[in-house]
């Protein structure tokens, strides 16, 4: 019996309405919410984050009712065991703890959008339209790293392979300090700029200019550019891990796709008072160990497959814990400042 039962090939007409509905909205978020270019202010931000967690959760409740649809026609599918509703369930459990899992892993890339607006000089009105193509290239890699890990995923080697690389990325994002980013120093950047000369001022929202008969990038194409390159190299961490919490490429994409969606906005949100969760690598770090863990030991240890439920509220402890306890200590810097200045 194949194990996988939401296959591309059967499926195919499910990911292309995916990618049109996604594609419609973006349309409208660009041409018609943000046709002019302006700061995105935190009532603005919160109102779209609030629009994308939403969409995703009423995704994931079609997904559950298309999950119930399905077996009651194909219950040879269900495990032994399992009833159709409470499999349909677990399926759906396997979508949210999937998207909360992009949706923590995420937050890391917040800090680098910082550190390379700010390396570029990228004014706030000017930030969304980076963000906003830098979404859509971030959909396109993901959507190559989805189906490579679909095929390798397959074998138990490579599985291991990267429950061991998880555990290390966490460790080393536990132990180690954090590193610098220069923009200048990358390998790619430093290429690129032999081809394609670079205008160093800022003209308007334009990614080139044409000075002559010279086309010039501004510093808004190499900001994207930049963030584009970083965006494949986080997604060797994020694909594998939702790939430890299941085994249905159609699970993978859609909840990696909403929660890049949702990025943006929460860079928005947090980007003002992003230091205040000083301690939120933390808990990325421990998730990373946990699903690392999983991928290696525990599914084995629980027959195959660990608990779900267990897996979301593991992962949902880390991150609330990590971000808990750095408000307590920046509350707790706070008053002791305070009473100094007394």
């Amino acid at each position: 019996m194949n194990n996988i039962i939401f296959t591309f090939a059967d499926y195919w007409w499910v990911y292309v309405g995916f990618i049109v509905l996604v594609g419609f909205i973006l349309i409208l978020d660009l041409g018609v919410f943000h046709k002019n270019a302006h700061e995105v202010k935190f009532k603005e931000a919160l109102g779209w984050s609030i629009f994308w967690v939403s969409f995703a959760l009423v995704i994931n409740w079609f997904f559950y009712r298309f999950s119930l649809l399905k077996l009651e026609g194909s219950p040879e599918l269900i495990p032994q065991g399992l009833t159709t509703a409470v499999y349909a369930k677990q399926l759906a459990m396997e979508f949210l703890t999937g998207f909360v899992i992009e949706k923590s892993l995420a937050i890391d890339n917040i800090f680098l959008f910082i550190i390379v607006f700010q390396y570029f000089a990228i004014p706030s009105k000017y930030q969304h339209r980076i963000l906003f193509f830098g979404i859509i290239g971030a959909v396109v890699f993901r959507a190559i790293f989805i189906a490579i890990g679909a095929k390798l995923m397959a074998y138990e080697a490579v599985v291991i392979f990267f429950g061991l690389f998880l555990i290390f990325t966490g460790a080393k994002m536990l132990f180690m300090s954090e590193q610098s980013i220069d923009p200048e120093s990358n390998w790619f950047i430093k290429n690129l700029k032999k081809f394609i000369p670079l205008h160093p001022k800022i003209e308007g929202q334009k990614f080139f200019i044409k000075l002559g008969k010279i086309w010039y990038a501004t510093p808004l194409f190499m900001a994207l550019i930049f963030l584009e390159i970083s965006d494949i190299i986080f997604a060797v961490d994020s694909v594998p891990a939702i790939y430890a919490i299941t085994k249905e490429p159609m699970i993978v994409f859609i909840s990696n796709i909403l929660a890049i969606l949702g990025l943006r906005a929460m860079f928005f949100l947090l980007s003002g008072s992003i230091e205040r969760f000083k301690y939120i690598k933390v808990g990325l770090a421990f998730v990373l160990m946990f699903v690392g863990l999983k991928m290696t030991y525990l599914n084995h240890a629980f027959g195959g497959k660990f608990p779900i439920s267990w897996s979301l509220l593991t992962i949902t402890f880390f991150i609330s814990s990590s971000i808990l306890y750095s408000i307590w200590v920046d509350a707790k810097h706070k008053a002791a400042q305070e009473g100094k200045e007394k």
